[in-house]
């Protein structure tokens, strides 16, 4: 299940959502040339990925902070540049450039601080933006709980899209991050499920005084839950069956 687009253009150009993809890009494309040696790679990581056995010991604290622009490979760059895209615009137009700015490096420590809580002596490297664009799905989800979102559905040689509210959308993503946080090792490697889940709450947190200014529950009774202005339209919502050739 893949968000695709949204229905919820934005006012003004998302000059700060548009740099961080530039940025992620930028440092994937310098981190490249690692990726040809393991050894190589490993000790780009440990210079600049978040691991949590240093960081509690009060070595290399850098990596909280850098770990959010670094990548362990093209989808996973992809993925998340895909959702920062989708969900950022809308936030960086409720927050301003700079206040959005503030938001998302505010998340992203958060999120590191959640997986480091949920296995502080561990020593693999941790990178990615996910966590912070978790914060941008927990405040969008505040703000525009029933926006609309396109969301590609795979199932072996099925593809289509449907449309769904963003506070479906989002929830099964934020329960998925909870489950799997509680059935996956985190000394095992793999996904930072608490970083995800904790980059979520902060956001939502964060979000809050932004949805108290414009009323509330009273904004959620203007706008339905939906973007405050004219919704986008898009002459297809789905994308046609896929067979197998026999």
């Amino acid at each position: 299940m893949f968000p695709i687009r949204d229905h919820n253009p934005s006012d003004r150009t998302p000059v700060v959502t548009l740099g961080l993809i530039a940025v992620n890009i930028l440092v994937f494309l310098v981190s490249l040339p690692y990726f040809s040696s393991e050894r190589a790679l490993y000790a780009f990581f440990g210079d600049w990925a978040m691991i949590p056995a240093a960081i509690s010991s009060g070595q290399n604290l850098h990596g909280l902070f850098t770990s959010m622009f670094l990548h362990a490979g093209f989808m996973h760059l992809a993925g998340n540049m895909l959702f920062l895209w989708i969900f950022g615009d809308n936030l960086e137009d409720q927050m301003g450039h700079v206040g959005f700015l503030a938001f998302y490096v505010i998340c992203g420590l958060a999120a590191a601080g959640a997986h480091l809580a949920a296995d502080p002596m561990s020593r693999v490297p941790t990178v990615g933006a996910s966590g912070a664009i978790g914060g941008v799905m927990g405040g969008y989800l505040l703000l525009f709980p029933k926006a609309r979102v396109d969301v590609l559905l795979v199932f072996v040689i099925f593809f289509r899209v449907v449309v769904l509210p963003a506070w479906m959308m989002l929830g099964l993503w934020f329960l998925m991050q909870l489950l799997s946080g509680v059935a996956v090792d985190a000394s095992m490697g793999g996904i930072a499920y608490w970083a995800h889940a904790g980059g979520f709450l902060t956001g939502l947190a964060l979000t809050v005084p932004v949805w108290l200014r414009r009323g509330a529950r009273s904004y959620w009774d203007r706008t339905a839950g939906r973007p405050p202005h004219p919704e986008s339209r898009y002459s297809r919502s789905s994308v046609p069956l896929i067979r197998r050739k026999k």
